[in-house]
């Protein structure tokens, strides 16, 4: 696998992507044919309830399991058809992982500058990486000066920006991060968020992150919302849409589903630039159904 330059994003694309966890009582489908682009460079939100196939979905772009049935690519690598050696490697120097809980990504009893050194040392060996010293990483996510402490002697949002630190610390073009902020206060989230604007500012990474927080998803300006193992909707710039699958299914918004549940019938119209769905009582009536109202009235 041949070296990424340090600096700028690397797209990510997801096509009919599906992964099934067998289990002692059945199957259990996680994704069911996520259809998804993340453009070079981008920073974007996966927001949904757990359970919903986000952090599945960030761990088969981190190379960490393979994907059931579909296609992933990250860069130009095609997840699916990698070996066991070349996932290794993707993870070592394309793609950097922050997991959930700042403690599993940092080694307490060493420095920070040498929790960011031995994240390092994979990308390092290969021919013609060029790697920022540990020094230069921890005063990106704002921890200059901070290299010789231990993780121990951190706040809680100190913490969450070291290991930040450590899965850029290979320079990679893509950064996916599992809930960055859940166990912070208002000032501790606002550090990491402008700590990874910063990333994606000076570096050009393509930041994924994921999380339960809306307002996390607003200010990354881009905010995909995966529901029951799909993609539910999108939001751009505070504004909500629903997303057309690659197999033509389109998931309506919660507050719709409630109005209108699974089985009711539409009837479709469209023209060149507009689709209007129209509920009705049964497929041999045209009167429009009321939410609320009695069906037989």
């Amino acid at each position: 696998m041949s070296a990424p330059p340090a600096d700028g994003g690397t797209p990510v694309t997801c096509h009919r992507l599906i992964h099934i966890y067998p289990t002692g009582s059945g199957d259990v489908v996680a994704l069911s044919g996520v259809d998804l682009h993340i453009a070079a460079g981008e920073m974007l939100a996966l927001v949904g309830p757990s359970g919903s196939g986000k952090s599945t979905l960030v761990a088969i772009l981190g190379g960490l399991m393979r994907p059931s049935a579909g296609r992933a690519y990250v860069g130009e690598h095609d997840l699916s058809r990698l070996s066991a050696r070349q996932l290794a490697a993707l993870r070592g120097a394309v793609v950097g992982t922050v997991l959930q809980g700042a403690e599993r990504n940092l080694l307490p009893y060493v420095s920070l500058t040498r929790n960011v050194w031995l994240a390092q040392r994979p990308a390092a060996r290969l021919p013609g990486r060029r790697l920022d010293p540990p020094e230069a990483i921890l005063e990106l996510v704002g921890l200059a000066g901070a290299g010789g402490r231990r993780v121990g002697e951190l706040s809680p949002g100190q913490r969450q920006r070291a290991a930040l630190a450590q899965g850029l610390a290979a320079g990679p073009g893509l950064l996916l991060v599992d809930e960055p902020t859940s166990q912070l206060d208002g000032p501790g989230r606002d550090e990491v968020l402008a700590a990874l604007e910063t990333v994606n500012a000076e570096r050009g990474t393509t930041v994924v992150v994921v999380t339960h927080d809306g307002e996390v998803g607003a200010r990354l300006g881009r905010a995909v919302t995966i529901r029951d193992g799909r993609v539910g909707a999108e939001g751009r710039d505070g504004r909500e849409y629903a997303v057309v699958a690659g197999d033509g299914t389109l998931q309506l918004p919660p507050e719709t589903l409630a109005a209108f549940p699974p089985g009711t019938l539409f009837a479709v119209e469209h023209t060149d630039r507009a689709v209007t769905l129209r509920a009705e009582v049964d497929p041999t009536s045209a009167r429009t159904a009321v939410p609320g109202e009695p069906t037989g009235a």
